[in-house]
Order: structure tokens, then C-alpha cells, then sequence
């Protein structure tokens, strides 16, 4: 036949010719979840089962990180009911990847529609040098585009979705056969329970219309799953294609991964935060911080019926030690101090504060008289119980009392300031309740 005229081939030589040379034939029943595979050469001999799930088989095609065999979360998987539908003449590239080999085969697919829900499937793997250039053209586009994992067009009139492309499974475009409506409704369960309700109020077709005039472009941060299953932090951005119809809704939809920023930012932020609210000798929270919790722990009372108590502990003799011993000696005891409220007080929900010199404040949530004043006592038999460098021991006095029902910031802190002093009076190291 290699000798054969152009002019003398039939259409029974190019059906033969082809049926010899295709390396898999696949035919399918999309409305009855099935598929037969007719030819299968090469490669596919092992990537291809005879007979299976059609759904089975996209998730196989497609739902697979590019280059790998791995699947994608089970979450997104419930796109590929909609991507196995076609209605015109489908072809595009597909790298595939079979158990226990690193190196993906390039393949071609052609899908032939031949009635509703039918389709023929057919498959070539492309030669090495051509996979490797593919590859490495690839990978030249992704160097520039990896930050960006989903891309898509968005037609709000007509309720469409198209040139959709998840970076992590192609660089090609992947037929989905979904409307915008549905897709929205889809990929909300992919957002954090508490991203869910601003996901679905920026996307509304009614809100795009109204906050979007032709060119602008907006965007957000939030939590999103991955393909893997693993929520990381995106950048979604919405941009309104520039036309001179005011009536043309039409969108460009992308999904950025600024994970690795966001994380570093983040930390950075609660790096700052908890400098701006920490004592920088005792680790406790500072002056401005502990009197914010005080805050905080006196509106909870009147919102709720939930018993809030406070302490006020003092050094004894405290002065003595720094004109004793010198400052440094002092510092080291209050850090001491410090960590043994705090070590006691790790278990309850309590905030501990360093008020100045050597006056400490802890808020203690959901206790009332008795338990603070149970919490108090233990707080100063430890203190005085302590082995501190230098000084030997150290005692401590404390007052404490429980929020009250109508309470000010003023009437509380009194109330401490006088139950501290009281136990000064009465000889130190004791706990008084107001």
C-alpha cells in the first residue's frame, strides 16, 4: 500500500489504514455509565481496562494531577460527570501516567460524537521527541503561569462557563458542560464553612451586574481546598470584559495561589500582634493588653450569666530586693513569677497580665468566687514555695473578686486594689475575695 497512488485510495483503505495504525479505540455510553475499549496497542494494553465505568474512565483521563497518576480530591471529582458530555467534535492533550512509572505519555484524544450520550474515543501517543518537546514547552508555561491554579469565562446573560483550566490537571482547556448557576452551587462546598456566605454573595450574577462597569477588575482572599484536599489560602479575581454593550456580562474568573505569601504575612502580622500586646520582661501580656481583657471580661458578664472573676497579685518587700540585690536580680524574679501563673493558670481560661513593677492581673472566664480564690491560693503557696536565685524566697499577697452584675471597669479594678491591699494590711502572703 506504501506504493499506492494518492489518487487510488478508497475509503475502505483510510478506514483500514487507520483502524491498523490508532493505538486505542474506545466506544461509550455516557447515559449508561459504560465503556468497551475496541483497540488498545501499546501504552494502553496496560493504562486501558476491556470494560469499566465511563465516569471511572474521565476520572482516569482527567481528574489526575498533570504528569502524575495521583487523583485529585475527591471534592472535585463531582465535575466529571460534566466534562464526559460532548456535543460537537472534541480533541486535546492529555498527559497519563502509568503505575509504577515516573515519565508521562503524551497522548492526542479525539472525540467523536455519534449519538446522544455515545461517543468514540480515539487515542495516540505521541512519539518521544515529540512528548519531549511538548514537555519542555510545558514547563516553559508553567514557569510563568504556576501561581495560577483555575481560570475560566463566564457569560452571566447566558449563564455559561467556558475555556475552563485547572493548571494542576492540564495546561489545556478541559470541556465542562456547566452553567455558571451550577458551577457556583458546585465549587462553594470547596470554600471554608465561614468563606462560604461571602463566596456565594460576590459571585451572584445580581451583585456582578450592579458592582462590575465594563474593565473593573476585583478581588479577595480566602480559604479554598486544593486538588489535593487541603484548604489553602487564594486570591479569587473577578474582571468584566471591556465591550461598549453595557448589557454584555461577560467575566474572566481566576484562582491565584498566594499560600506560601499569605502564610508568611500572616505570621509576620501575629509576630507584631503579640509584640504590641506583651510585656517584653515577663512574657505576660503588658499593661494596655490586660486592661483590654478586664474589657472584655466585664461585657461578657452583663451579656451572659457565665461567672467572670479577677486577681490582682504584688510582690512583698519587692523594692527591698532591687535595692538589695540590684534590678537585674528583681528582673529575674518577676520573669520567675510570671511563669509560675502562668504554668498554673495554662490549664483555665484565664489571661495573665503584668500590670507595672511588680503588680500582676489575671482574668480568669468561667470562674466564679470560689474557684478563682481556689486558683489564688495555689498561685501563692507556689510563689512562696519557689526557689529563687539570689534571693532565696519570696511571698506574694493577692486580692481577688468575682464580676458583678452591673460592674464597671472602675468598681472592678477598686474592688481588686482594695482586696490586695487588705491582704498587705493583714500581715502579706495571703489571698483576700472582695
Amino acid at each position: 500500500m506504501e506504493n499506492m497512488n494518492v489518487n487510488d485510495f478508497t475509503v475502505e483503505d483510510i478506514s483500514r489504514l487507520a483502524f491498523e495504525n490508532i493505538d486505542a479505540v474506545i466506544a461509550v455510553d455516557g447515559a449508561a455509565d459504560t465503556y468497551k475499549t475496541v483497540v488498545r496497542r501499546g501504552f494502553f494494553e496496560k493504562f486501558l481496562k476491556e470494560t469499566g465505568s465511563y465516569h471511572d474512565l474521565i476520572l482516569d483521563l482527567w481528574f489526575h494531577f498533570n504528569e502524575s497518576r495521583e487523583k485529585v480530591a475527591e471534592d472535585y471529582q463531582v465535575f466529571a460527570d460534566n466534562t464526559g458530555v460532548f456535543k460537537a467534535k472534541y480533541s486535546r492533550r492529555l498527559r497519563l501516567v502509568l503505575e509504577g512509572e515516573e515519565n508521562a505519555h503524551l497522548v492526542q484524544l479525539t472525540v467523536y460524537p455519534i449519538a446522544e450520550s455515545k461517543y468514540i474515543f480515539l487515542l495516540d501517543e505521541f512519539i518521544d521527541s515529540e512528548s519531549l518537546q511538548e514537555t519542555l514547552t510545558s514547563k516553559k508555561i508553567n514557569t510563568i503561569q504556576n501561581s495560577y491554579l483555575f481560570s475560566m469565562y463566564i457569560d452571566l446573560v447566558q449563564d455559561t462557563t467556558s475555556s475552563i483550566n485547572v493548571a494542576e490537571i492540564s495546561d489545556d482547556v478541559v470541556n465542562y458542560n456547566l452553567k455558571y448557576s451550577e458551577w457556583r452551587m458546585m465549587i462553594v462546598n470547596m470554600f471554608q464553612p465561614e468563606d462560604q456566605e461571602q463566596f456565594l454573595h460576590r459571585t451572584d450574577p445580581e451583585y456582578m451586574k450592579k458592582n462590575f462597569a465594563p474593565g473593573k477588575t476585583a478581588s479577595y482572599d480566602c480559604m479554598m481546598r486544593n486538588l489535593e484536599g487541603n484548604f489553602i489560602w487564594v486570591k479569587l479575581t473577578f474582571s468584566r470584559a471591556q465591550t461598549n454593550n453595557e448589557d454584555d456580562y461577560r467575566f474572566v474568573f481566576l484562582v491565584q495561589d498566594i499560600h506560601e505569601n499569605s502564610i508568611e504575612t500572616l505570621s509576620a502580622l501575629k509576630k507584631y500582634e503579640e509584640l504590641a500586646i506583651t510585656d517584653p520582661l515577663t512574657g505576660v501580656y503588658n499593661h494596655g493588653e490586660i486592661e483590654t481583657q478586664l474589657h472584655n471580661a466585664l461585657a461578657l458578664r452583663q451579656k451572659y450569666d457565665d461567672p467572670v472573676s479577677v486577681m490582682m497579685l504584688d510582690l512583698d518587700h519587692f523594692k527591698m530586693i532591687n535595692d538589695t540585690f540590684g534590678h537585674s536580680v528583681g528582673d529575674t524574679a518577676l520573669k520567675q513569677c510570671a511563669s509560675i501563673m502562668k504554668e498554673i493558670a495554662s490549664d483555665d481560661n484565664t489571661s495573665v497580665g503584668r500590670w507595672g513593677g511588680e503588680e500582676f492581673v489575671i482574668v480568669c472566664y468561667d470562674k466564679g468566687a470560689e474557684a478563682v480564690s481556689y486558683l489564688a491560693e495555689k498561685i501563692r503557696k507556689t510563689v512562696e514555695e519557689a526557689e529563687f536565685p539570689e534571693i532565696g524566697n519570696l511571698t506574694c499577697s493577692i486580692g481577688a473578686t468575682e464580676l458583678k452584675e452591673g460592674d464597671t471597669f472602675t468598681d472592678a479594678f477598686n474592688r481588686i486594689d482594695k482586696a490586695m491591699y487588705a491582704s498587705k494590711h493583714n500581715g502579706r502572703n495571703m489571698v483576700t475575695m472582695l
